[in-house]
């Protein structure tokens, strides 16, 4: 329990549990796997599959579709644990799409959906990429312009989305698009609609952004061509979509802070047991009383008093 962000004396054996569970999983890749992705680049299938077989992925999902039902404070203690053992940033966003991220599914998705989608998704055989954000719009939601018109059986879709991750690996996309423009609605909210549906790449082109950072876990710009999205894939109502987002969106930035947190936690033990165990150019430990080191990447003087 030493790396619990909570009291000791007061966590629940259930916590105490998920925390164990987790760590069982992640522990046993190192930090030369890590590594070996960040040069590579290539997502980190076995640790997705590890965690899939162990069944974290569903950890959210409801226990019918073979998930665990649990909520936001049970899925924090878990990728507080996922993000704390090396693999940082890569590792949490490798597996955090699948908590809340899917939600909208679970909250308005009718019962068929639900037995179509969730399963595939706690057992990791399908994964899913978020097309939400564009570049015209940032973090104004409510002025994209990916439009899906309505046609016989569905809809069909064009527009673009940026900062798309994991596209270059997922089999599914949920899809956030208008269909009713944003100067014919009432409200800015109003004429949103969401879709979960296949990545068909035939309609959709995706281009990965170079960047600096999470190498294995790839962002992505798209583009979507007349892309057929069947009446059955549409989540809710036609023009409710915003609403539905907000069950994703508010739980993630919970998580996101306490992977951030995990990490830092994380750099703090390292840096600390690189201080206790370092020797020496001069073969004594940094922490030897009274000495004056002379560090021999910099060659500044770092004095300890007596």
């Amino acid at each position: 329990m030493d790396r619990s962000f909570a009291n000791q004396l007061d966590v629940p054996e259930d916590h105490a549990a998920i925390r164990e569970g987790v760590r069982a999983v992640v522990s046993r890749f190192d930090d030369e796997y890590w590594l070996a992705r960040d040069d590579d680049g290539e997502f980190p299938r076995e640790f997705h599959r590890a965690m899939a077989d162990a069944g974290w992925l569903g950890i959210t999902m409801p226990e019918e579709f073979g998930g665990a039902g649990l909520g936001v404070t049970e899925a924090a203690i878990m990728m507080h644990e996922v993000a704390s053992h090396g693999g940082g940033m890569t590792s949490a966003s490798a597996v955090h799409i699948n908590l809340f991220g899917p939600h909208p599914i679970v909250v308005k998705g009718t019962d068929e959906q639900k037995r179509r989608w969730v399963p595939r998704l706690v057992s990791g055989e399908d994964q899913c990429c978020f097309g939400f954000t564009e570049p015209d719009a940032g973090l104004n939601t409510t002025r994209i312009k990916t439009f899906a018109e309505k046609v016989p059986g569905g809809y069909l879709v064009h527009g673009q989305k940026v900062w798309t991750s994991t596209a270059q690996v997922a089999n599914k996309i949920m899809l956030l698009t208008r269909t009713t423009k944003f100067e014919d609605c009432k409200r800015p909210t109003d004429g949103i609609t969401i879709f979960y549906t296949d990545l068909d790449r035939a309609k959709i082109e995706v281009r990965r952004i170079p960047k600096m950072g999470r190498k294995a876990v790839d962002s992505n710009a798209i583009f979507i061509d007349g892309l057929f999205i069947p009446e059955a894939d549409r989540i809710g109502e036609e023009g409710k979509g915003f609403s539905y987002i907000l069950h994703s969106l508010n739980p993630e930035r919970i998580l996101i802070a306490v992977e951030a947190i995990g990490i830092g936690q994380d750099a703090l033990r390292r840096a600390t047991r690189y201080a206790r165990e370092r020797v020496c150019s001069i073969g004594r430990s940094a922490r030897t009383r009274r000495s004056s080191i002379r560090l021999p990447r910099n060659g500044c003087i770092w004095s300890q008093p007596g």
